[in-house]
């Protein structure tokens, strides 16, 4: 049996979080936070509290990005990219430490009509933090990619960021494919 955690924003939580589990199976426990793990410093201090609950962990899948890339009040994006940088290398250095393999998921795609975020910035962010992570061995599941091929279907109309239903299972199918993949490996590294 290999454990699994699962941390990220709403978008694992309310989005691929909710299929991953039946996905994988029987040969899979899958751990994940009840809360929201929203922006990246709320995901670092959380890795003290869910410590005891990710023990055993050989696994971990990770995403944060839509909470620091917002523009909530018309004076700039909640995290700075050098801050974002810097919590998410933390984040990414922990879960090394402590953890077998580390997937980052890359932040999503928004609808045009999103008020505080703008798929440019997302885009920036994610060119950002993705060489400096895959420099320290963290695997990437370009999630954004994948929903960026069809954001009209993939992406809610009535709040503009979330997963439709065929949003969730898309997501969750290469998610799930890639832990499995990540797994494989894991088995024939022993």
């Amino acid at each position: 049996m290999i454990k699994v955690t699962l941390l990220g924003d709403s978008i694992r939580k309310i989005g691929y979080g909710t299929v991953v589990p039946a996905l994988l199976g029987e040969d899979f426990e899958v751990y994940q936070p009840n809360d929201n793990c929203r922006f990246a410093k709320y995901t670092l201090r959380g890795l003290f509290d869910w410590e005891k609950s990710m023990a055993g962990t050989q696994i971990v899948h990770w995403n944060n990005g839509l909470w620091d890339i917002c523009d909530l009040f018309g004076d700039g994006l909640f995290t700075s990219e050098a801050e974002y940088t810097e919590n998410m290398l933390r984040i990414a250095d922990i879960l090394l430490a402590r953890y077998g393999k580390v997937i980052f998921a890359t932040t999503t795609p928004v609808t045009a009509q999103n008020k505080h975020n703008k798929n440019a910035d997302i885009e920036r962010y994610n060119r950002l933090i993705v060489p400096l992570l895959r420099e320290k061995g963290v695997i990437i599941n370009d999630l954004y990619a994948l929903v960026a091929t069809d954001i009209d279907r993939y992406i809610r109309r009535d709040d503009h960021i979330h997963l439709t239903e065929e949003g969730i299972a898309a997501c969750g199918k290469q998610t799930a494919e890639l832990i499995r993949s990540v797994a494989r490996s894991l088995e024939e590294a022993r």
